[in-house]
């Protein structure tokens, strides 16, 4: 891992062996109690009182306030999470992988070292999510009755985008009411972008080697979401509203780094190292 360092974000002390012997740094997030050896969002400049609501984005302020300027020039950089990994290969997608990891074959098939074929890249995002066809008639009924019932075509599938997705389980008009506050340089393109995408990104994860790509993206996403405190502030209640933030960055790193590089995407598997116990021999 000698070209990689991969910053692994936890809510709970109990991750640090498992994270340590992955030779992944231990970062932990929000207000619980740690022992040393841990990276502290709370440290240094930092939005930690706001991890409720920015999950994994109060480690990316930290990380662009605190470190990124002590980053190497061509060091890979990368995020991941206890329930969230990257895999070691492109040859099976985040679905697949997600039905076949388990506690015996989750370290052959963790991230340890950069892939020859990231060589023409300087962005790697996590595989898409698609959108279009996530809908049960439960859900549409449960959550977007209303919606349907000012127009009747709107769950037909070629409607079914990244904002009608986000108006469903997020809150209606909410993600217009968030890109009416960006910079006029990305406004019309990321309206265009979520009217007309049917996936995006997984994960608010990434891993970069431009120091410059960084700190562009982490300006830009940050102006942004502090803009919406003003209209959303944080008196939230329920998961999707809650970590509004966090749900509006998922949306925006994917539009952002694909209007601004060439990102590969790549695989990220879920398994939750809560609930499942991790062979630690062989690590390395």
């Amino acid at each position: 891992m000698k070209n990689l360092k991969i910053y692994c974000m936890c809510l709970e002390d109990h991750h640090l062996e498992n994270i340590k012997a992955l030779n992944y740094i231990p970062v932990g997030l929000g207000k619980n109690n740690f022992r040393d050896g841990w990276l502290r969002d709370y440290e240094g400049q930092n939005i930690s009182n706001k991890n409720q609501n920015y999950g994994e984005y109060t480690f990316y302020y930290w990380f662009w306030k605190n470190e990124l300027n002590k980053v190497l020039e061509n060091q890979w950089i990368g995020f991941s999470g206890y329930r969230y990994h990257w895999s070691n290969q492109n040859k099976i997608k985040s679905d697949e992988l997600n039905n076949i990891i388990n506690e015996k074959n989750f370290l052959s098939n963790i991230l340890k070292e950069p892939d020859p074929s990231w060589e023409n890249y300087d962005v790697i995002l996590g595989d898409p999510i698609f959108v279009n066809d996530k809908y049960k008639l439960s859900k549409i009924f449960k959550k977007g009755l209303k919606i349907l019932s000012k127009n009747i075509y709107a769950f037909k599938k070629e409607n079914r985008n990244i904002k009608l997705q986000f108006d469903v389980f997020h809150g209606e008009g909410l993600l217009e009411k968030a890109i009416d506050l960006l910079d006029e340089n990305e406004k019309k393109d990321f309206l265009y972008y979520v009217n007309n995408s049917y996936s995006f990104n997984r994960e608010n994860l990434f891993i970069c080697r431009s120091k410059k790509l960084m700190d562009a993206y982490f300006t830009s996403v940050f102006s942004w979401l502090e803009r919406c405190e003003s209209i959303f502030g944080f008196n939230l209640e329920g998961y999707a509203k809650t970590r509004i933030y966090a749900f509006l960055a998922e949306r925006y790193i994917s539009y952002w780094f694909n209007k601004y590089s060439n990102p590969l995407e790549w695989p990220i598997f879920f398994f939750d190292t809560n609930k499942n116990k991790i062979n630690l021999k062989n690590t390395n």
